[in-house]
Order: structure tokens, then sequence, then C-alpha cells
């Protein structure tokens, strides 16, 4: 992917930058609030209102907001949802993505139901990194946690793209006390049989999801478990586009694993994102329902000078950490609805 050089880039007078001096190179992106799945963290237990689809904003839209990121600096995109293989003309738009000029890394979040049939026609597209979202290893757990009966269909996907040669592939498990806590190890192990980033999510509490609110476990218990049964996580060293995760792996093993901790050691410092939401906000921190409405500038025709300042508005907007944990600024969204 094309771009200027880091150095040229990091010295832009008119990068976006936050009050706190970080720079904000990283926009994530919801195209969709519809999935495929019903994961008990994610959707409540009864959700089923959705944005009609005037409300969403076009792959048009989409695609200016990027374009006057790049424009500001953002040089990494991450495209999710809900579950953004759901929605229609997805790989014509991640065509445009990874080709738009300024941008040097596009990856993809899915819940891997649709992964293996689609794998071909995302390899043409150009994207080369997939995040799976994998809770467990057990076909009757899976279907417990997601309302559906997927688990083959999902590990399937996350074959046909290692076979591909998506590179890294990382999986990702929040990680549940009471749920699914007993296989961390399990899913850990793998590390030694594949060469993929296998990824822990402290669980965030986002939303009314009374299933598993007060079940989140913590990382430094995740560690303790995996090391007591293992051996000691070896730290790896960061890369250039890595996102807050903390990254190991074990002696001997072709795999890693990784720590993102949002609940037992904030990464608020060093974050630098912003995030679009499907129904046309920007968002400057995932743990807050702090938005900043982008959809009417856009549908108003607004120009890319003004569209460009309401971006460094929402980058200014983002606080010095998050507050998730006090009733001063929780978070009533839904996770689907924000894209992770």
């Amino acid at each position: 992917m094309k771009g200027e050089p880091d150095e040229s880039r990091s010295r832009r007078s008119d990068a976006l930058t936050d009050l706190f001096s970080r720079r904000l190179n990283y926009l994530r992106i919801s195209i969709t609030d519809r999935c495929n799945l019903r994961c008990v963290y994610c959707t409540p237990q009864f959700e089923t209102i959705k944005l009609d689809h005037e409300e969403i904003l076009s792959y048009e839209e989409i695609l200016r907001v990027v374009r006057i990121a790049v424009s500001l600096g953002v040089e990494k995109v991450r495209i999710t949802g809900g579950e953004p293989l759901v929605r229609r003309g997805v790989i014509d738009f991640l065509k445009q993505v990874v080709h738009m000029p300024g941008i040097r890394d596009v990856s993809l979040t899915t819940n891997g139901v649709l992964l293996a049939e689609r794998i071909d026609a995302l390899w043409e597209s150009g994207i080369r990194r997939i995040n799976v979202s994998l809770d467990t290893l057990k076909p009757e757990r899976f279907s417990a946690i997601t309302g559906l009966d997927a688990f083959e269909r999902v590990w399937a996907g996350i074959q046909a793209a290692y076979k591909k040669g998506y590179h890294p592939i990382k999986v990702n498990t929040v990680a549940l006390e009471g749920i699914n806590d007993d296989e961390v190890v399990d899913i850990a192990g793998l590390s030694f049989r594949y060469p993929f980033h296998f990824r822990f999510i402290e669980y965030m509490p986002i939303g009314p999801c009374p299933k598993v609110h007060g079940s989140g476990l913590l990382t430094p218990d995740i560690q303790q478990r995996l090391e007591a049964a293992i051996g000691p996580l070896l730290p790896v060293a960061a890369s250039p586009f890595d996102g807050p995760a903390r990254r190991f792996r074990f002696e001997g093993a072709i795999g890693e694993i990784g720590f993102i901790s949002a609940m037992s050691d904030h990464f608020c410092n060093r974050c630098n994102r912003l995030r679009l939401t499907a129904r046309g906000t920007l968002r400057p921190c995932l743990l807050s329902d702090r938005e900043i409405d982008v959809k009417t500038l856009l549908r108003a025709n607004a120009s890319d000078e003004a569209l460009a300042e309401l971006l460094k508005s929402a980058a200014l907007q983002k606080g010095p950490e998050h507050r998730i944990l006090s009733s001063e600024d929780g978070v009533n969204s839904r996770m689907f609805a924000i894209g992770g």
C-alpha cells in the first residue's frame, strides 16, 4: 500500500492530534449493525431494533470520510460491523479502501461464519490481515455463546484463511468466568500448532448484557493460568501497526499470545484511533457514549474542509482515559452498533 514515509507523515502540522499529544492515525469503521450471531456479551437477549437502510452510511459516504481522514494523517483502517461480511457490496468497498493512496494497512474483523465462502474474494480485494472472533473450541458451547450452531463453519474459515496465506491471523477470545475460562489453556496451546495470534480480550461492560456482567476474567488471572499450565510467556516486540495488545509467545511455539487489557491495564495513553459508526457518527472513545454527528454534514454536501474540521474536533474530544467503571461516564451503547 502506498503512503508517505513515516517521518514526513509524523511531522505533518495538519495531522489529527488530541489534547494530550496523541497522534491519531487509525480509523476503525463499522459498516453495518447487522450480525448473523447474537453473542451474549455483544447483543442483549431481546435486542431486535436495527438501523433502517437509509440511516446507514453509504459506501460512498464512508469512502469520503476515509479519504479526508487520510489527508489528516490516518494510515491504518480496520473494517468491522456488526458482521461486515453480511453487507452487500463489501468486497468492492474493501478493494477501494485497500487501494486508496496514503493508506498503509487495512484489516478486517469478522466472526468467521461467512469467511470460508468469501476467502477468495477477500484475497482478490487486497485484504491480507484478518481478525476472527472465537470464544470456545466446543461446538455446543459455541452455540450457547453465539446463538448459532456454526463452530465448524468458523473453524473452516480460519483454516481457509491460513491456507490462502493470510498473516497474521488473529483469533480473538473474550474470556468470561464460568462461561469459557476453562478453555484459555487449550486455546493458548494452539499456538504450538498454528502461527496465529491468539488474543485474550478482557470483557468490557458495554450495553445491557446482564448475562455476562461481572464475569470478565482479567489479564493477570489469564496469564497466571497459562504460565502455570504451559510455561513462561516471553515478550514479543511490538510492530509499527500493532494495536493495544501486549504480545508474548511460549518457548517453542510458532504462534503468539496477546492480551488486550482495557479494564486491568488502561492503554488510553497510547490510544491512536477514532471510530466511525455505521449510523454516521464519530466516536472518540469506545468506552464512552460521546459521539459527533458526521452524517448530517455529509448529506448536506458540506465541503471537504468542513468535514476535516469535524474530524479534528472529534480528535480534540478524546479524554485522557476511559471511565467505564464510574457512573460519571458509563456506556449504554450496544457493542454491535459501535464496531468494537
